[in-house]
């Protein structure tokens, strides 16, 4: 993608570079790529509010009337579930004076503005403006919230805010072809938070995707499930990357997942990132997923969830995958915290990486950043 934006040029050197690096000589990005207010814009403007990003999943849209919010690039939006049974990304600012409409989800049939009550359906048509007749240059059926791209791909809800997406299955055939045993699209969501994190978005990101981390950080938790000795690089696409890590025990045969999945798969979790704002850890039986919503450069918003492969999960087995998870987390994010830390320190230096199958996928992140942004 050709940059709209100038890219000084401290940063374009480094992912110039970037291109002449291989798995065996990667090393990691300077620390202003994660501190830099200048660069954050950069990443937020020409990431975030120009190509696809997870805003969700249909779950959250599965009746008329369902609805909930978020923010992409600093554009706020209102993800609606309309009569006609179509799901639209809409804006959440009135067209009045500018008041965001929608601060929370739920199910409603109108969506009306705190200020001077103007009105709107779950199209974005303008239904009321009170006290407005009158004007001849104002017709209120002419008056519409801007509408954005939407796409559904494996039971995520994607959006587009730019002006010229490219096609999202077709960008992610590789992904799908990798993923679509699992049926992540039959899954559904049993546990879902929303969190803030004081870290950079890549940070996270870069975290959620590589395995080296695994058993140093993770002695307790995932250690015991998903040693970093079992992790194994994928080739990663235009826009996906990600790596497959094997388990320690089989699973129960209740647990197994779907019936597309070989013994292999059954037996192997696959963690997936879709640039820029979706990672997902995907076992047989359940996965996870973070979808980020970057605030600045050392804030970024995440929503949280865990699917379910099938019916009839025991409370007490799900309420243990949550634990699991959350203690994870927790453990991520104490670290991360110091990570980000280091990073805006003046001694900071960038390190070499670990290799393909460790830490790889850091190395094809960058690789993203450098086509995308250059």
């Amino acid at each position: 993608m050709a940059s709209t934006m100038p890219i000084p040029e401290q940063f374009a050197k480094v992912l110039r570079g970037v291109e002449n690096q291989t798995y065996q000589t990667a090393w990691s990005l300077p620390g202003r790529f994660y501190v830099d207010d200048e660069w954050f814009n950069i990443e937020n403007q020409q990431l975030f509010a120009q190509q696809w990003v997870c805003v969700g999943r249909v779950e959250e849209l599965e009746n008329p009337g369902d609805f909930f919010t978020c923010e992409i690039a600093g554009q706020p939006l209102l993800l609606t579930h309309g009569k006609d049974g179509k799901r639209r990304a809409l804006s959440n600012i009135c067209l009045h004076r500018g008041t965001i409409l929608v601060e929370e989800s739920g199910s409603a049939d109108r969506f009306t503005c705190p200020y001077h009550h103007w009105s709107y359906d779950a199209a974005g048509q303008l239904l009321t403006a009170p006290r407005m007749t009158g004007r001849k240059d104002f017709t209120s059926g002419e008056c519409r919230l801007p509408e954005y791209f939407i796409e559904d791909w494996m039971g995520f809800i994607f959006v587009c805010i730019g002006s010229n997406p490219k096609d999202l299955n077709k960008q992610l055939q590789k992904a799908t072809e990798l993923i679509q045993p699992y049926h992540l699209e039959e899954m559904k969501t049993l546990y879902r938070a929303d969190e803030c994190w004081e870290v950079n978005w890549k940070c996270l990101l870069e975290n959620f995707m590589e395995g080296y981390h695994l058993s140093p950080l993770h002695r307790t938790t995932l250690h015991k499930v998903n040693p970093t000795r079992l992790c194994k690089h994928i080739e990663p696409g235009d826009i996906h990357f990600g790596y497959t890590v094997g388990f320690t025990s089989r699973l129960p045969e209740e647990r197994v997942g779907h019936s597309d999945l070989t013994e292999e798969q059954m037996d192997t979790c696959v963690m997936v990132a879709i640039a820029p704002g979706l990672a997902i850890g995907i076992g047989s039986d359940y996965c996870s997923f973070l979808c980020l919503q970057p605030v600045s450069a050392g804030r970024v918003k995440v929503k949280i969830g865990l699917l379910f492969h099938g019916d009839n999960w025991p409370d007490e087995v799900v309420a243990e995958a949550v634990s699991l998870f959350n203690d994870t987390m927790a453990e991520d994010k104490a670290v991360l915290l110091r990570v980000q830390k280091g990073l805006a320190a003046p001694s900071h230096a960038p390190g070499p990486l670990a290799k393909k199958d460790f830490e790889g996928t850091i190395f094809d992140f960058f690789r993203y950043l450098s086509k995308s942004l250059l």
